[in-house]
């Protein structure tokens, strides 16, 4: 993997950062805009969300939606919201928990089986980000969810509202990746493999172990990669079917990572940021046995949501990543030249919206979601 180059700009943001002063925008490694700027239409699809989370797109045309809160709900094809499903189990809605990420079974159309992620209610006021599955049951306009069955439960539980992660991605193979937080008062257990906390969690779509998952000493069996903060968001990359995610860093150090089996990826040890007192984290932001990121953002724009777009309503953006920001409240376009992030450019900075969700729709279009206002937005070429 080719380490990430800071180029002499970033260096002095970092200096900066390190003396307590805050730059006015974002910093990032040092790729050039696009030759190109991009140009498109922002429409707003629906709004009246509250701090929505997650997203999927149903096969009839409507829009299934998670509400950290703990509310799903469905938006028909002209952008109304139905009321709440029913049958969501209870979350803790503590924090940056709640009801987060949503998926589709690869076989919805036949099983009507989604997955969801949510921070999981746990003994002794204690919580942690778990994984059920269940049966979306429709009646009209209406739905609710039966069967549900726990999959994943993040081991060690604690009592904390922060880091759950977490995002679902289905792998090539049909194998289920799961994203998890270190939980923030748990930082240095993201680099014990024998849990599941700051960690890449990979399970069959029953909640058993794959077979070919990583056989390391000390390792749980369903523990991927480790050394991870809090993953926020992640897809696979069309054109290689590798799992690429994107995660907080502390003050600056936001990453785009490549997480491959049994490798770990460096938190707390090695970070490009350092922490909300001003003071440095670790050792640095390499060390041998540690894996580097692809990318990485100085000051932080909050990593939340990540796609990779293939349609055609856009050619010029066919193989970018596209990286919603909370803090930052803007979305980026990473244009990739092999493994190689090339060119940068962020998009939105001036709507001032915290990005949460960021998915390609089955109409090309790119459609996000916000966090504080609670919109579904839809970007389409310009008219």
């Amino acid at each position: 993997m080719t380490t990430p180059r800071l180029g002499t700009l970033s260096a002095l943001f970092m200096t900066a950062l390190l003396w307590g002063a805050a730059p006015a925008a974002a910093v990032i490694t040092d790729a050039p805009a696009p030759a190109q700027p991009s140009k498109f239409n922002l429409e707003t699809f629906a709004e009246g969300l509250e701090h929505p989370w997650g997203m999927q797109f149903l096969p009839d045309g409507r829009l299934l939606v998670t509400e950290r809160p703990g509310r799903m709900r469905l938006i028909s094809k002209d952008g109304k919201l139905s009321p709440p499903v029913g049958g969501v189990p209870e979350v803790a809605a503590v924090g940056q928990g709640g009801l987060l990420d949503v998926l589709l079974a690869p076989d919805f159309a036949s099983s009507g089986v989604i997955y969801f992620s949510y921070g999981e209610p746990r003994e002794d006021g204690k919580n942690g980000t778990s994984v059920a599955r269940a049966k979306l049951v429709f009646d009209g306009d209406a739905a609710k969810l039966e069967d549900v069955k726990v999959i994943f439960r993040q081991q060690p539980a604690t009592s904390s509202g922060h880091h759950f992660g977490s995002r679902l991605v289905w792998a090539k193979d049909g194998t289920l990746f799961i994203t998890t937080g270190e939980r923030n008062k748990l930082r240095a257990e993201a680099q014990n493999p024998a849990n599941d906390i700051g960690k890449v969690i990979r399970i069959n779509a029953d909640g058993s172990i794959p077979a070919d998952n990583p056989k390391l000493p000390g390792w749980a069996p369903e523990v991927w990669s480790i050394g991870h903060r809090n993953i926020q968001g992640a897809a696979i990359r069309p054109d290689n079917g590798q799992l690429y995610t994107v995660e907080h860093g502390a003050r600056g150090g936001d990453e785009l990572n490549r997480p491959e089996a049994g490798k770990n990826y460096g938190w707390p040890i090695i970070t490009y940021g350092i922490d909300y007192s001003g003071l440095p984290i670790g050792e640095g932001s390499e060390k041998e046995g540690m894996e580097p990121a692809v990318y990485y953002w100085v000051p932080s724009i909050a990593t939340s949501g990540l796609a990779f777009y293939n349609g055609d309503l856009f050619p010029e953006w066919k193989g970018n990543a596209f990286v919603g920001g909370l803090a930052g409240t803007q979305l980026h376009r990473l244009v990739f030249d092999g493994d190689n992030v090339v060119a940068a450019e962020p998009l939105l900075r001036e709507k001032v919206k915290r990005i949460r969700d960021v998915r390609q729709g089955p109409d090309g279009a790119l459609w996000l979601l916000t966090d504080d206002d609670g919109e579904v937005l839809r970007l389409t070429p310009p008219k």
